[in-house]
């Protein structure tokens, strides 16, 4: 039994969403424990090497909120065009929406919609193309 010992300690999770751009090294998760405790303790892995670079584990300032039913696409055509959609970030804001048409039709092929979105806020604007 004292071999199993290391796994008794583990804790459970209830969730867990990586985020970020899957072919850089610039991701993040949200880990969701089922307690407090559990979620105290992993501080202390901060640092720990994961595959070649080191975990930074901070608390969270917000729960994982589950996934509105009403944002998923609801037909099969909805589903197709989003697998057909690429979100687009850091975009100058002096860029216009036929520069961006223009940019991804040059590269990628015919763009059938583009949603170029900003405000007085950001510095930089995004699209869904």
């Amino acid at each position: 039994m004292e071999k199993y010992g290391m796994f008794w300690k583990i804790p459970k999770v209830n969730d867990c969403r990586i985020c970020g751009d899957p072919h850089s090294r610039l991701r993040f998760a949200f880990v969701e424990f089922s307690d407090e405790y559990s979620a105290r303790g992993s501080l202390n892995i901060s640092g720990t090497i994961l595959v070649f670079s080191p975990l930074k584990v901070l608390p969270s300032k917000t729960a994982i909120l589950p996934v509105n039913p009403t944002f998923l696409p609801r037909s099969e055509d909805e589903r197709e065009m989003c697998a057909r959609t690429v979100y687009c970030t850091n975009i100058d804001k002096k860029v216009t929406q036929a520069d961006v048409k223009d940019f991804f039709e040059t590269r990628c092929g015919t763009v059938s919609r583009l949603r170029l979105l900003g405000d007085q806020v950001h510095s930089t604007r995004i699209a869904f193309v």
